[in-house]
């Protein structure tokens, strides 16, 4: 197996069973749910690193140390929002989302003629994470914020790292990759 797929992969459950963990917390500002809050844009700087091994020498590696950044401190300001509350949690969240999205997307344009497939999932979940960030913004302003939104976008997220693990995995087969 492949370091990116392993990444990938791994990226992807990991962020499937966090969902599964934040479903059962995210009613309220506790200590369990500020700390999967935190621990989940610490994932992506993990997978990230990872990542970023697998890309030495190319324009897209520049956005993946960016993105890398930006995801630890996306970890601090969540952290730190909790203390202001469950709007201000979900306006970082938000704000991380669409800024990570649009890296993510990008790297994944940048990845299309690398051998590595065409990287729709990729670019489909950076595009619905620009589009979901943009919608916790309003909410988080609103008159009754919640976190469940969140449980959906993780999951999402986690189902299009493993679809592109299953994508890098096929390819390596030797098979040609037409989505």
């Amino acid at each position: 197996m492949s370091t990116l797929f392993r990444v990938h992969l791994v990226r992807g459950l990991v962020a499937l069973a966090w969902a599964a963990a934040f479903a059962a917390v995210h009613g309220s500002l506790t200590a369990a749910s500020v700390a999967l809050l935190v621990a989940y844009p610490v994932i992506d700087v993990v997978a990230s690193l990872f990542d970023v091994r697998e890309d030495p020498g190319t324009p897209a590696r520049t956005l993946q140390v960016f993105s890398t950044a930006l995801s630890a401190l996306a970890a601090v300001g969540l952290g730190l929002s909790a203390v202001s509350g469950v709007g201000a949690v979900l306006f970082t969240f938000g704000a991380w989302a669409i800024v990570s999205g649009i890296a993510q997307f990008t790297f994944a344009v940048r990845r299309r003629d690398t051998g590595l497939g065409r990287q729709w999932p990729m670019l489909v979940a950076g595009a619905l994470s620009v589009i979901a960030g943009a919608t916790y913004l309003p909410a988080a302003l609103g008159r009754d914020p919640g976190l469940s939104m969140l449980v959906l976008y993780t999951a999402a997220g986690g189902l299009f790292f493993v679809l592109q693990a299953a994508i890098l995995a096929w390819r390596r087969r030797g098979r040609p990759v037409t989505a």
